[in-house]
């Protein structure tokens, strides 16, 4: 444990010399519709879902104010805030948007690995301008940002990606913020572990459960009880804990699937509010893969029912899946064999695995008749 602790306390001091930077647009989808629509301007904006029935995608900073956010229930928000707008999505307009900003972030480094269509980190510490500070190149960016799309964007800049997510959450909206390897330590310790990237709510009441309630509260924890407790992501806690994080910016990032799922306020038991609530999801399914290009070939449902059973069902095709309205179908396809229902719905989620590049000229994946 002692070698090991020295090797990773070498590694760190190495990795400490990279310059690695977040850049997150702020309230991305809601800021999209705001621009392309004045009356909507000033106004409380939910992106996503419906009034009855549905799921925020995204939160204008208006609606923000009233404890509306992503991932809502759209009656929830409603609820909370009752001037509240919702807008459907339009995710070839926010593709458009986001391919124009990587084109802006490839001015500065190649070395960028987007996490969805409104963030990114960016190893700039060789880039391809020749500029010393990070810092600098955080603020050009986002100066080119707001010209160039009307919109604006949040940064962090640090050592590490685990800080420099952090760091551009610190001044949102539109703001900037650097933890430097002096500062990075010490930031960790005052922040509440619900602040950290990887840290959900779960895990969050699960280290509340543990007395664990502040970064200096898990750093206090050694290894083996973290790894006891969370498992392999343990280690990666007790290492974050210590402003500590050696995962490097991968352009060429693969990702095995991505989901979405969304627990309702009250159970579903007919089929049409079902296939409703799952069109919200796969819009969130759909967004990611617009946004990174990628398409799979294998859609899954995962639905949970009220007594907590949870089951799986699966089509895996030819093809990768080409549009959102084939994933519905599939989706839809996947759900309608369920009903009638027993019990009902407490949870429904999509996913695609099977991940690859789009392609260009690929035939349509078609369902069996």
């Amino acid at each position: 444990m002692e070698i090991e602790g020295r090797t990773k306390q070498s590694s760190a001091e190495a990795a400490n010399l990279r310059k690695i930077l977040h850049i997150d647009m702020d309230a991305f989808y809601a800021s999209v519709e705001q621009r392309d629509n004045p009356e909507l301007r000033g106004k409380p904006v939910a992106v996503g879902g419906s009034r009855e029935r549905g799921v925020v995608a995204a939160a204008s900073y208006e609606a923000r104010k009233f404890g509306v956010h992503s991932a809502m229930p759209s009656i929830t928000a409603k609820r909370k805030c009752p001037d509240l707008i919702f807008v459907r999505p339009r995710f070839d307009a926010y593709r458009a948007i986001s391919l124009r900003i990587r084109e802006i972030f490839a001015a500065y480094t190649p070395i960028i690995e987007p996490l969805s269509l409104d963030e990114a980190y960016l190893d700039v510490t060789e880039n391809l301008k020749g500029i010393s500070l990070a810092t600098q190149i955080a603020e050009e960016i986002r100066a080119r940002i707001r010209v160039e799309t009307e919109l604006t964007a949040s940064a962090g800049v640090s050592y590490n990606k685990f800080l420099a997510k952090l760091a551009s959450d610190h001044r949102k909206p539109d703001g900037l913020f650097v933890i430097t390897p002096k500062m990075g330590p010490r930031f960790v310790e005052t922040l509440p572990v619900r602040k950290f990237h990887g840290v959900g709510p779960a895990t969050a009441r699960k280290m509340s459960g543990l007395g664990i309630e502040t970064g200096l509260d898990l750093k206090g924890q050694n290894l083996e009880f973290l790894q006891h407790h969370f498992g392999k992501a343990g280690s990666y806690y007790y290492w974050a804990a210590r402003g500590i994080d050696e995962r490097p910016v991968r352009p060429d990032r693969i990702r095995k699937s991505v989901g979405a799922e969304n627990t309702f306020p009250a159970d579903l038991f007919a089929y049409e509010a079902a296939r409703g609530a799952l069109q919200e999801i796969v819009d969130k399914v759909w967004g990611y893969c617009e946004g990174s290009g990628t398409r799979g070939r294998t859609v899954t449902l995962k639905v949970k029912f009220a007594n907590f059973q949870i089951i799986t069902r699966s089509r895996t095709g030819q093809t990768p899946v080409r549009t959102r309205s084939e994933l519905e179908q599939l989706g839809d396809a996947l759900l309608e064999p369920l009903f009638p229902v027993a019990r009902g719905i407490r949870l429904l989620g999509i996913s695609m695995s099977s991940l690859a590049a789009e392609e260009a000229e690929q035939p349509e994946f078609s369902l069996p008749v």
